[in-house]
């Protein structure tokens, strides 16, 4: 039976033969003693009882590495879930920020591809409730044999909706490859989540004189995240003087669209997927990307990143793809610290780019206060 094999939407050259691994080892071995991986990404007490009690506030929770636990609409849903305590035999650098056995039950697993730092079988085993996985075109079956049954595989474009919320699979530049034999028999992507029915509706002005997007829902008038697109636009910076918070955070509304990135080197795709759709939050990774000769078609730096973002249109900025593998010869706080350089460089808003400690819920909505 012949296998299907996935492309980019760009032609690549993917330095991913084994070749190619075994000249960045060799690299690795006379660069990595010279790396201070001193630097631990902070955890914080997550707050479980509110988590596991959270029926109406939607919620972003960084767990580590590429792993959120997102609220919305009554659903909690689990990207890419990775307790492992190794990768390819190297430690985790950091605890994750809930331990497994207290998340809550989970009702939507997405699967952006299936490297073994995305796509953990070990933990989507102990994660209790979970009633969908939804992963990339040709990775379905190899869930099934795995025993877990409701499994359900997009392409690129295609949505899925459960209760209120759709979710859809979207581009990244990157490959697959679990064993030498099944090299890109998965496809990559992204996934947007955002409340099902959302129209479009007339925009608002930003200073530079481009628009955006109000959303509408059902019956055609203003949604509830119409009363915080001003306090969005604030806190965006688009005007100085206040914004609101809620538990020292930028609120963004009752009804976010979120868009987790996957994995991704840089593309054209991130300005297309910004044209489809009105994103406030992006998680976006920023780590794994050196030696960039080795990493850049798969991996964004940084500065790559803050591009990507920009290229969205989204109006926060949350890192991720850091911290808690060692994946790549670059460190978090080299991470950390280019992210910053380039936010300055690029003259962006401090109050856009969130960088949460592991175990933090940001409260998306709720009862804020000015600040």
């Amino acid at each position: 039976m012949r296998i299907r094999r996935f492309s980019n939407q760009n032609k690549v050259v993917q330095q991913n033969s084994y070749k190619q691994f075994n000249r960045w080892r060799q690299e690795r071995v006379r660069k990595i003693k010279h790396k201070d991986y001193s630097y631990q990404v902070p955890n914080v007490e997550p707050d479980i009882e509110f988590l596991k009690g959270n029926t109406e506030l939607p919620t972003i929770t960084w767990i580590g590495h590429s792993t959120f636990l997102i609220q919305i609409e009554g659903l909690n849903i689990m990207t890419d879930p990775v307790w492992a305590g190794k990768m390819a035999f190297q430690k985790r650098l950091a605890p994750p920020g809930i331990p497994i056995d207290q998340v809550p039950p989970i009702d939507v697993i997405l699967i952006s591809h299936s490297h073994y730092d995305h796509l953990n079988i070990g933990s989507i085993r102990r994660l209790s409730g979970a009633k969908q996985i939804i992963v990339p075109a040709g990775l379905s079956s190899k869930l099934r044999f795995k025993g877990f049954s409701r499994v359900k595989e997009l392409h690129w474009w295609e949505s899925a909706r459960i209760g209120e919320t759709t979710f859809t699979f979207v581009p990244s530049q990157h490959w697959t490859r679990r064993n030498p034999w099944d090299t890109n028999s998965s496809h990559w992507g992204g996934w947007i989540i955002q409340k099902s029915g959302a129209d479009s509706g007339p925009g608002l002005l930003r200073p530079d004189g481009t628009s955006r997007k109000v959303a509408l829902h059902g019956t055609g008038g203003a949604s509830s995240c119409e009363s915080e697109i001003m306090r969005r636009e604030i806190a965006a910076g688009y005007s100085a003087d206040e914004m609101t918070v809620c538990d020292g955070r930028p609120m963004v509304c009752d009804a976010p669209t979120i868009y987790f990135a996957g994995d991704s080197g840089y593309f054209a795709g991130f300005k297309e997927i910004g044209r489809r759709f009105d994103i406030d939050v992006a998680l976006m990774p920023i780590g794994a990307y050196e030696p960039e000769w080795f990493m850049g078609p798969q991996h964004v730096t940084p500065e790559e990143a803050l591009q990507a973002f920009e290229d969205t249109g989204a109006r926060w900025f949350v890192p991720m793809h850091y911290g808690a593998f060692k994946l790549a010869d670059d460190t978090p706080l080299e991470a950390l610290e280019r992210l910053e350089a380039e936010r300055c460089r690029r003259k962006l808003e401090e109050n856009r780019i969130i960088v949460l400690p592991h175990g933090e819920t940001w409260k998306l909505a709720g009862n804020g206060e000015r600040k």
